[in-house]
């Protein structure tokens, strides 16, 4: 994408990026002022239900069954939320998690841009830690090269959505990775096609899932509403999640 496209179109984009504006909390994905209230157990971890649940995906559960979770910062984006993806690497007790960040706020960036893209890969119990206290490379230091910086967001993401895949695509969801983390960010008009449309952090979330081939996946329409979309996950476990 280059800006050859935007001079024509100035003025379709000049309303388009108006309303976006409005809507910038709705696909905008960056991080909220106020901190989640989160109501911890007592120690920090998913309810033994949950846990349950989530035995096809921990060390605990079968080594060919994959797995997949959405982690949501529920007042990100000025309460419209804000999420990123999960997905376990199948055969192994390894997972890969990461997310596209946008930590400038801004409608756009050109392919290539900083939009706080990163991701990363470690155990199942790991994952919820790093999660749970944004322990992770991104906004000021990413994916290219970044080291991690505890608690660097005023709040960290506070739920966790999972469930188990008997299919996977490990090696599309990689590719995948790749591409939304060089697209870059937009919530408006493209300016290379005049279409109105998004690249956000919930197109980026559901593009990997996708791409791994997640089960029981509800599609994420063009500027739709993270905390919305997430609602949708019928069928995956839910449950706060708390610093540890």
């Amino acid at each position: 994408m280059n800006g050859g496209g935007v001079r024509p179109r100035l003025t379709g984009w000049m309303v388009a990026t108006a309303v976006a504006a409005a809507l910038v909390g709705v696909t905008g994905c960056q991080q909220a002022a106020t901190k989640t209230d989160a109501r911890p157990d007592a120690k920090g971890d998913p309810s033994p239900g949950v846990t349950e649940e989530l035995q096809g995906m921990s060390a605990a559960g079968p080594r060919r069954s994959g797995g997949a979770c959405v982690f949501v910062k529920p007042d990100g984006a000025q309460k419209f939320g804000h999420v990123g993806w999960g997905f376990r690497i199948t055969g192994t007790e390894r997972w890969v998690y990461g997310a596209i960040e946008n930590p400038s706020g801004r409608l756009y960036t050109p392919p290539g841009g900083d939009i706080g893209a990163w991701h990363t890969e470690g155990s199942y119990k790991k994952m919820l830690s790093e999660m749970s206290r944004d322990a992770l490379p991104h906004a000021r230091t990413t994916s290219r090269g970044g080291t991690p910086i505890p608690g660097e967001s005023e709040h960290p993401y506070s739920r966790y959505r999972c469930t188990n895949s008997s299919r996977s695509d490990v090696p599309a969801a990689r590719d995948m990775i790749r591409v939304v983390e060089e697209r870059g960010f937009l919530v408006g008009v493209d300016p290379k096609t005049g279409k109105l449309t998004s690249w956000d952090c919930l197109d980026a979330t559901y593009d990997v899932l996708k791409a791994y081939r997640t089960r029981h996946l509800p599609k994420a329409a063009e500027l739709s509403v993270p905390n919305v979309w997430v609602e949708s996950l019928v069928g995956w476990t839910d449950d706060e999640l708390t610093p540890h």
